[in-house]
Order: C-alpha cells, then structure tokens, then sequence
C-alpha cells in the first residue's frame, strides 16, 4: 500500500492539463463502475448554484432597467408634447408654445376669391390683428425683345461690346464676335446675370422665327442697355433702335401698389413683408374695384388640435405601457411582461399623471376641449368639442391647457418658472442709489432670492427654486405676481421630473440597479472563479484516485497470477 500512497502523492502533483488528460471517464472497481466526469461535473455544477442564483438576479434587474428605460423615453415623448401646450407667453419658453403659432385668416369683401389674390405668411409670435387689403397694381418686371431672327444656330457675323444694368444694379460688357450665334449671345448674357440683374432667353415665335427677349430678375427694375465699342450688336438685333432707345418693349417695369387699411402704398415686389412686421403679402393679381381682402392674423387653430392630438397620443402610449405592467393572467399569475408589477415609482407616475388630467381651473375641466377617459383610463378625444372650444374661446382653451401669469407692474417680468410655482407672490423690491436693483424679499425675508444683475432669482432648497424674474425698473416697489397652472404644465412637471436622465425618479432607479449589477457580476465572476478551481482540484484528486486504483488492480492482478501459478505447481 505504501507504493500506492507513493503514486497517489505524484498524481496530484502534476498540472490540471496533465492530470485531465490522464484521467479516464470512468473506471471499474470489481464490477463497479465509477463515472468520473459525471462526479466531478455534478460537484462543479453544484458550486455554480449561487452563481447561477445571483445571475437570475441581475437577469430580473436587467429586465427592469429596460422597462425603466422605456418608461423614460414615454414619458420624454409626452413631456415634449405636454411642452408645446403649456409655455407662458412672455418667457424665455415662448418659443416652444403652439399658441405663438401663427396663420392668416382671409376673407373675400366683394366679388374677389382672396386665394386667387394673395397667399399671406406669417411669423410664429407676430401680433394679432385683423387688416383691408385691396391690390391696385401687381409689380412687373421689365421685359425687351430683339427683332425676330431666322435662325438661333447660325453665326450672326456681328463684332463688337455692349452694356447691360438694370436700376440700381451693377454695370457689366458683353463681349460678341463674328462667329456667336444668338444661343451664343444669350449664354453670355446670363453668364453675368448674378451682376447684371439681367436675363436672357431665345424664344421661338413660329418656325424659323426667333427673338431674344432680356428681362430684368427683380420686378419694378428697368434695364439699361447700350454698345460700347465695335458693331452695335443691340441694334443690328433690333433691340435698340438708332436712338438707343429699345425698340420692342415688352413689358414696362412696374411696383405693386397696394391699399392697406385705406393708406396706399407701393413696392418693388409683388412679396411685401415691410407693411406689417412678421407678415408678408403674395400678391398674384389685382383686385377689382369695390373689393377687398380681410386678413385677420391669428393663432393657427390647426397646429393647436394637432398638438391636443399629440398629447393625447402620448398620454395613451404611457398608458397602454403602464397596463402592461399590471398585468395579471386568467390564472391569477403575473404576467411576464410585467417586470415592473406592483412599482410603487411607476404607480406615483401613473396617479399624478391622472390628476393632471382631472385638474380644473373654476368650472372648466378636459371635457371643456372634448377630453374624456374610456375604461382603460386612456384619453380619448371629441374632435367635434375640441373645434368648437377652439373657434369659440380659444382663452378659455389656452388657460386650461398652459400656464398663465401676470404681474402688477410691467417692470417685472417672468423669465423662467419652477416645477412647484406658487399662485401668488408679493416682492417687496428695492434698487440702490444708483437706480440698480438691490434685493428682493417676500414678508420681510430676503434670503429666499438671489439678485443677479437686473435678475431676481429664487434660491435653491426654497419653494421659489427655479422661478426668475427680470426687474427694469428703477425705483423701489411692491410687485405681486399671480400664475395659474394648467393641465399640460402639470403633466409636464410630473412626465419631465420623472423622464430626466440626469436626475429623473426613473434614473435614479435605473442608476441604483446598474450598480447593483455591477456589485452582483463582481459576485458571479468570483463564485464562477471559485467554481473553475474546485473542478481542477477535484479531477486532480480524482485523477489520483484513479492511478491509486489502477496500480492497486495491477498488484492484485500481478498476485492472483501469481497465487495461480503457485496453486498450479503444488498441483
């Protein structure tokens, strides 16, 4: 037996390479066959267990993050609809606020279809007001033709230089020699139209009939024309007559003139964009005597029921994502779908998101604009309502849907807003010496703002923090500032304070299950590692075993011959 401890102590002392290769997968002991893979994958495959167990774990973490994860985009996606719905006019939001968004409104006085006369454009945050247009005279642009030629391919034989400029513009020469045809001369005339302000075009007036026409790029511009030097090329063409004078006017350049609320006016161009600022006028054709076109610039109700529509879209979508994660089947099982079952952040979500929705400003609530709840609590929309609100009292709409505010001085002004903004604040506002704004209070306390430049601003950890006021005045005064908020500032507040990837409710969780994963992948990656050195030990061991017992059979084997042999001989 010592021989046997002496070969087992070798075995063991070999590499794990070594000793795998020399281990067999089973070996039989007097009719006893042991598996030594099976053993030895059995005991590995038990130290996994809580590696395998920590892994399910951040299985489940992974899959919340992702559900996490699209509740955030949801959320942005509403936030951002809720956005357009709810800026206060008059603060650095304004532009985002789909009740700047302006259109123009027009209305035929007389026998005129106004679509015919005019198209009216107008700038986003452009004034509301209603106009009279009447269009006396469309601008024209000043048009002249040569004589009519046989031919525009053949060489015309003229040599010589002249000029071209339209009013205002910048004279050019036009050089032509013997061997241009009229295609010729007009490309080199439009090769200096970006100076010249003057176009060219060969016309073909019958069959073998041909004229060069020049007509000046802007409207109200006449052209001047006249030889330089060598053959006067204008007036071999017939453009010019031996006066200098052109010869076949076409048409005379002329401004558009309009009639504005009774005062006329004239323009270079049939696009007039200085009468009103932020508006411009497409005139097409003149008007006839006795009519007239009212304009009335106004928000455009089209992008206001589409941005409701988006709303609601968005709300729905959040909604039919927050269903899915109550889930429970017919068996009474979650589903597995429902990663998030049971979250109390996704329930606070999903029952502030509801109280926006049921929010009321006096007696006017979402079913003022043709909102409403089916009986998956999902929003549905009465287009028909919400038209009706639009047209009838677009206030009515706009103050249920924004956030509203107004001060007791046009010397404040609202530059941006808090997520808790209160309905009422009094400052007490004082400026120094010099007329420079000094300090702000509220009952007496300063400390809740901080004076930056012209800026009052509310100090974080205050109910105030977020809120900013802009102050041009220049004496002491009591200012009280007043707010109403809305359905979709709410839904803002609670979608974007939960959808922020930096510091949203959501992120936080998904922060806290990223680390978590990274502290439990550290745990399997060790558990793993113990794993792996547990199986190369044991097939060490078991490979010891194995050459213990080879070598023990061998013996017994070397002995039962020999105790044969010997039986055999005393025989």
């Amino acid at each position: 037996m010592s021989t046997v401890s002496s070969t087992s102590s070798t075995t063991s002392a070999t590499t794990s390479t070594s000793t795998s290769s020399a281990l067999s997968s089973s070996s039989t002991v007097k009719n006893i066959t042991i598996d030594w893979d099976t053993l030895i994958e059995e005991g590995y495959q038990a130290k996994l267990t809580k590696a395998d167990t920590v892994e399910t774990k951040i299985t489940t973490n992974q899959a919340k993050v992702s559900a996490y994860e699209q509740a955030q985009t949801l959320l942005q996606d509403l936030s951002d609809a809720a956005d357009a719905l709810r800026a206060p006019t008059g603060s650095s939001a304004s532009s985002t606020d789909v009740f700047e968004s302006r259109t123009a409104y027009l209305t035929a006085n007389g026998s005129v279809t106004a679509s015919d006369a005019v198209a009216v454009t107008v700038e986003d945050g452009s004034d509301i007001g209603s106009y009279d247009l009447a269009i006396l005279q469309l601008a024209t642009a000043h048009k002249v033709a040569s004589d009519t030629q046989s031919s525009r391919t053949t060489d015309l034989g003229y040599d010589g230089v002249f000029s071209l400029t339209v009013e205002g513009g910048s004279t050019v020469t036009v050089t032509v020699d013997s061997g241009m045809t009229l295609n010729e001369i007009a490309e080199a005339i439009n090769n200096t139209t970006d100076t010249s302000g003057v176009k060219a075009a060969v016309l073909q007036v019958s069959s073998g009939s041909y004229k060069l026409v020049l007509t000046a790029q802007d409207t109200g511009k006449t052209i001047t024309a006249a030889a330089v030097s060598g053959d006067d090329v204008l007036q071999e063409l017939g453009i010019t007559g031996s006066d200098g004078a052109f010869a076949n006017e076409l048409q005379t350049a002329q401004d558009a003139i309009v009639e504005l609320d009774g005062i006329e006016v004239s323009r270079d161009s049939n696009e007039i964009d200085d009468l009103v600022d932020g508006v411009t006028f497409h005139l097409y054709q003149t008007t006839p005597d006795d009519t007239s076109i009212a304009v009335e610039v106004g928000t455009n109700l089209s992008d206001v029921k589409t941005a409701v529509q988006t709303l609601v879209d968005a709300y729905n979508a959040y909604r039919d994502f927050a269903i899915t994660q109550q889930t429970i089947g017919s068996d009474g099982t979650v589903s597995e779908d429902a990663v998030l079952y049971g979250d109390g952040t996704l329930k606070n979500i999903s029952t502030d998101l509801s109280a926006a929705l049921t929010t009321m400003l006096g007696s006017k609530s979402m079913s003022t604009i043709g909102l409403s709840f089916d009986s998956d609590n999902k929003l549905e929309l009465d287009t028909d309502v919400l038209d009706d609100a639009l047209l009838d009292d677009l206030d009515t709409v706009k103050s249920l849907l924004s956030f509203q505010s107004s001060t007791t001085s046009s010397d404040l002004m609202l530059l941006t807003r808090g997520t808790s903004t209160p309905s009422s604040i009094t400052l007490d506002i004082q400026v120094d010496d010099t007329g420079t704004l000094s300090s702000a209070s509220v009952n007496g306390d300063d400390t809740l703002f901080t004076i930056k430049d012209n800026r009052i601003v509310g100090n974080s950890g205050t109910i105030y923090a977020g809120l900013s006021f802009v102050y041009i005045g220049t004496t002491d005064q009591t200012v009280t500032f007043t707010s109403t908020t809305g359905i979709a500032e709410l839904l803002y507040t609670t979608a974007d304070t939960a959808a922020d990837t930096t510091s949203g409710s959501l992120q936080t969780l998904v922060d806290r299950l990223t680390d978590q994963n990274t502290t439990l992948q550290d745990r399997v990656d060790l558990l793993t590692s113990r794993a792996e050195s547990y199986k190369e030990r044991i097939t060490a061991r078991y490979a010891s075993y194995q050459a213990a017992i080879s070598e023990a059979q061998a013996t017994l084997s070397y002995l039962e011959t020999l105790l044969n042999y010997n039986t055999s001989s005393d025989s």
